[in-house]
């Protein structure tokens, strides 16, 4: 009986270490992985099997194009987590919340002028249709940032694991994955900022073996399945929908005399319409007259 036991604790800690080595697996399966905050597809003005909580617009509101900076820290930092471009999630979130119209000025833009080249140096068919004139403006730009995305906190913790009949510990520690984002919205034509949003988000994950599970989502994972990635879209889920909140009651700035006019602000001296002002002499003061004795 004893040494019935034993095999049966041996054989269930070769288990354990099995499924931990990943040698043992199941077949994938279509749609079962564990989604994040932005889900789902888009296809025109409909969405399917997107976030309910997502903000929704009933009409669009322009045409948008998105752009971040390669070249920021934040950005360097996502390479660290192998996590990509933040752009096709958010381009995604955007179509599904229908506020605006997504056009292409990324990398697909060489495609399209490659086409465009193709077409003028006569190689393609007549019916073609890659005529000039076709490309649709953009007329807002999105630029998103992260202010700040890390793993913060943090405890020891001892997980007690049952695997085949066999009971083992397993030493493990639970820390949080904390993210702040911005998203920035540019009237494209004239340059001014339209509408700024920051958004935050907060998640937990259980790290085995002092971080190996940890280290291995990172290595191999995206937006959709580490703790960091998913940390990082839902922050930028809470800037949009923020941002859409606003939008929904937007009213334009103004400056008397007009944007770029010299603004209200003068200077002695200027040339602007607030600084003409500001340099007319004060009206002289007028005389008090006595006052009258009354009889």
């Amino acid at each position: 009986m004893t040494l019935h036991i034993r095999s049966l604790t041996a054989l269930s800690a070769a288990a354990a270490a099995a499924l931990l080595s990943g040698c043992m697996a199941t077949a994938p399966t279509v749609g079962g992985g564990d989604k994040g905050t932005v889900t789902g597809a888009a296809g025109g003005g409909t969405a399917e099997n997107n976030n309910s909580a997502l903000e929704k617009c009933t009409e669009t509101l322009g045409t948008l194009a998105m752009q971040e900076d390669a070249n920021a820290p934040w950005y360097v930092g996502l390479r660290e987590h192998q996590l990509g471009s933040t752009l096709p999630v958010l381009r995604l979130m955007v179509q599904q919340s229908n506020c605006f119209v997504i056009v292409e000025r990324g990398r697909a833009m060489n495609n399209m002028m490659t086409e465009r080249n193709l077409q003028a140096s006569g190689e393609m068919r007549d019916n073609s249709n890659f005529g000039k004139g076709q490309m649709v403006a953009a007329d807002y730009t999105m630029s998103p940032s992260i202010q700040f995305a890390q793993k913060t906190g943090g405890a020891s913790a001892g997980l007690l694991t049952r695997a085949f009949g066999g009971l083992g510990a397993l030493a493990g520690g639970m820390s949080a994955n904390e993210a702040s984002t911005t998203l920035l919205l540019i009237d494209n034509r004239s340059g001014v900022q339209i509408s700024a949003a920051e958004g935050t988000s907060k998640n937990y994950d259980f790290s085995l073996f002092g971080g190996f599970f940890g280290g291995f989502a990172g290595a191999g994972g995206g937006y959709s399945n580490t703790p960091q990635g998913k940390v990082v879209v839902a922050a930028f889920a809470d800037s949009y929908n923020q941002m859409v909140k606003a939008l929904r009651n937007y009213k334009a700035q103004t400056v008397k005399g007009g944007l770029g006019t010299g603004g209200r602000l003068g200077v002695d001296g200027g040339t602007t319409p607030a600084s003409k002002e500001a340099s007319q002499p004060a009206p002289a003061a007028q005389p008090t007259k006595p006052p009258v004795k009354k009889k």
